[in-house]
């Protein structure tokens, strides 16, 4: 299906390469696909069935060879799509097909700020389409570019991330195990103990009588889930583990960032394994990028003479955010003589409460810098201590 509507002019590159732009708003129902040709100033708009690459890249390949056969030179082809649902296989897709994909991240499009503002999916298709041509003209803070992580890198923190959620559901049945016992006066009952079967058995209500029938099975069946989920974490944790075993080849891709990180004291397996996967695997240009990926950077108010600070950013990676700030006060622990740990106590000596959870969000964006700039050229951490 095909529609002309809205007219725009095409962006003029700064090397005049003559592109073929397409914007792809993607949904379970169905693709948009908006398109800037050479040929015509005018959008044109398709549509194509919901995950069908292959009638994407026919559609593609059809408008290149009328724009390569109508102008008789070649035709670049530029797409973008929005970060989302559908992950990264489409990008792969059109990658190994010579189509130059862009990822755009979905918070930073230019939105309208009416109070109440059309949404269609032309409309958004028309926006990403608009942000792509001003990208192709030079103009790189238009929009943020995702840099897509490789196949092995993706595929690699899938683990301390299945981990999160097992732990999460372990917490659930132990909440539940828990609750249902207190409904009858029992609160010394630990599920997470090895011999909450046994003991499950000499249970006794708090006037003295034993468990109901129907709430002693349901127990029984929280407690085998539960069982099953801790399987599954020991599982995890092994294979995470393994990571750390220099005697081992790891099939992990950033098996070696893992190691030097771990080398550390106050960092272990999972510290190690969630910054790694979360945010030293990609590539950083300066600490500025760092502390911004992590969303750990300032983010100032200043229009005339109002003047304030609003705190953190807190647009980034938010497992990578957390993790920083859980390591801050590890690390103050361990690492009480590093450079790090004598400044946050220089500043903040003896306060409690507000002032000392801010200067922690501070350290821990040191904190991130100083690891990055470790992993990248050796250099340990001012006074930090290696493990024996």
């Amino acid at each position: 299906m095909k529609s002309r509507s809205t007219q725009i002019t095409p962006a003029a590159t700064r090397d005049e390469r003559i592109r073929l732009c397409l914007a792809i708003e993607l949904s379970k129902k169905s693709w948009d696909v908006l398109v800037c040709s050479p040929l015509s100033a005018k959008l044109s708009r398709y549509r194509n069935a919901a995950g069908d690459g292959a009638a994407l890249l026919a559609l593609i390949e059809r408008l290149r060879t009328r724009a390569e056969g109508k102008l008789g030179k070649a035709v670049e082809v530029v797409s973008c799509y929005e970060a989302g649902y559908d992950g990264f296989w489409l990008h792969r897709l059109l990658a190994a097909h010579g189509i130059d994909s862009k990822v755009f991240d979905p918070a930073s499009l230019q939105v309208s700020r009416r109070a109440r503002q059309a949404k269609t999916d032309r409309i958004d298709g028309e926006r990403l389409l608009r942000a792509l041509l001003a990208y192709l003209r030079g103009e790189p803070r238009v929009v943020s570019v995702v840099r897509v992580p490789s196949v092995a890198d993706e595929d690699a923190r899938r683990l301390h991330r299945e981990r999160d959620r097992l732990v999460g559901e372990r917490v659930q049945h132990v909440n539940r195990i828990k609750g249902l016992c207190a409904t009858q006066g029992v609160y010394d009952f630990e599920p997470l103990r090895r011999d909450r079967m046994g003991r499950l058995e000499g249970l006794r209500t708090g006037d003295g009588c034993t468990l109901p029938v129907r709430l002693k099975a349901e127990i029984e069946r929280e407690i085998k889930r539960l069982e099953l989920v801790l399987t599954m974490i020991d599982s995890i944790e092994k294979e995470r583990n393994a990571i750390l075993d220099e005697t081992k080849t790891a099939d992990h891709p950033n098996a070696t960032k893992i190691r030097a990180l771990a080398k550390l004291k106050g960092i272990a397996a999972e510290f190690s394994s969630v910054l790694v996967g979360e945010v030293y695997y990609k590539d950083f240009d300066n600490r500025r990028q760092v502390a911004s990926y992590v969303g750990l950077a300032p983010s100032p108010f200043a229009s005339g003479a109002m003047q304030r600070d609003q705190g953190i950013s807190k647009a980034g990676n938010p497992k990578a955010r957390t993790t920083a700030i859980e390591l801050a006060w590890m690390w103050l622990r361990h690492q009480p003589a590093s450079v790090l740990s004598v400044w946050f106590r220089e500043r903040v000596g003896s306060l409690k409460g507000r002032p000392r959870r801010i200067a922690v969000v501070a350290l821990a964006r040191k904190l991130l810098v100083a690891l990055w700039r470790y992993l990248e050229t050796g250099l340990v951490p001012e006074g930090a201590v290696l493990k024996a």
